[in-house]
């Protein structure tokens, strides 16, 4: 499982967007020009729904999120082929990563816009995750640095806010710990240490851990080291996601438990969890991780279900929380194929 980040690289800043599509006579396995289309338009109302500011807001009836928003909208946007430099929307790359390191606090290093994101955690995973990915595509020297001086802060917040057992809850004081933060800081420190930020493994080592210790005997994985109960398919499937990113693959026993457990209670094209577009966000990518038959059946399906629930405008509504979150996550699965975002990358 092992990333061709040179490749996709290469491709995704030497060449304009139009022209990497342009020269994909064939598409990548699984993908059809439907497909592709419908990324298109789902990037185009992307596009047209960034704000002035250089940022996204959620619509929905959870909060407006501007970082958070920012950091999956941006990620759809890497995730399609643009940089901040090159590529058909490498415009509205550069103004979401403006918007972001206007946002992180210079002290305390978190990302995030007080007055509107209470739960400051998930936005400032989301938007390191995204200005980590973007790090190593930046060309101009001294916005680089900047980038770097942003991620070093928001490194050091996230390995400060660690619980003791070894996880995240939704504030960077409160102490405590559950599994969508857990999974969200995870995963943006691993896209920090691929770009080369200096991340402690241990802070690592301790979240995977947390991780483990959450899991019941069926494999699931429930909400928080100490809820007890049932285990949730959503969590669990995030959990595989950052258990691969981590490199912890299916010959860890814990890790399998999880897949067949996800195997078993997630369904493709149904809403059985309450969460359906958050857990296909993170039960993509560990199918994709997977490879083999497990991804070509998923994607074929879960692609024709997606296309049949676009809205004409090029948008997705998502789980009730909004449109901009909604497109972004439907725009990160269709985009796997195209390996542009190294942590997505196999």
């Amino acid at each position: 499982m092992k990333a061709s980040f040179a490749v996709s690289l290469l491709l995704a800043t030497s060449l304009p967007f139009a022209a990497v599509r342009a020269q994909d006579v064939t598409y990548p396995p699984g993908v059809t020009k439907e497909i592709d289309e419908a990324i298109k338009r789902g990037l185009d109302w992307l596009a047209r729904n960034q704000g002035t500011d250089g940022c996204w807001r959620n619509s929905g009836g959870y909060g407006s999120y501007p970082a958070a928003m920012t950091g999956l909208a941006g990620m759809a946007m890497i995730a399609g082929g643009s940089t901040p430099t090159r590529g058909k929307y490498y415009e509205s790359v550069r103004r979401a990563v403006a918007f972001l390191k206007k946002n992180a606090d210079g002290g305390s290093g978190v990302i995030s816009v007080p007055s509107e994101e209470g739960r400051s955690m998930y936005g400032h995973g989301f938007a390191t995750l995204f200005l980590a990915s973007v790090f190593g595509m930046e060309e101009d020297v001294k916005e680089q640095e900047k980038l770097k001086r942003v991620l070093d802060k928001a490194v050091s917040l996230i390995s400060s806010a660690q619980s003791s057992a070894g996880g995240w809850i939704y504030t960077p004081d409160s102490g405590g710990d559950e599994g969508s933060v857990t999974v969200t800081q995870i995963q943006a420190l691993r896209a920090c240490r691929m770009s080369g930020i200096v991340v402690d493994k241990k802070t690592i080592d301790r979240a995977v851990d947390y991780i483990k210790k959450c899991q019941n005997g069926d494999g699931s994985i429930r909400y928080s080291l100490n809820s007890g109960g049932e285990g949730r398919p959503a969590i669990t499937a995030a959990g595989v996601a950052v258990l691969y990113n981590a490199g912890m693959y299916d010959d860890q026993p814990f890790v399998d438990k999880a897949v067949q457990y996800c195997k078993k209670s997630i369904q493709v094209t149904v809403d059985n969890t309450g969460h359906h577009f958050y857990t296909h966000l993170y039960w993509s990518q560990a199918l994709f991780q997977r490879g083999g038959s497990d991804w070509t059946d998923y994607y074929a399906k879960k692609s024709s279900w997606l296309l049949k629930q676009q809205k004409k405008d090029g948008s997705w509504e998502g789980d009730g929380v909004g449109s901009v979150y909604g497109t972004a996550i439907a725009l990160t699965l269709l985009q796997l194929p195209y390996s542009y975002a190294p942590i997505y990358q196999r």
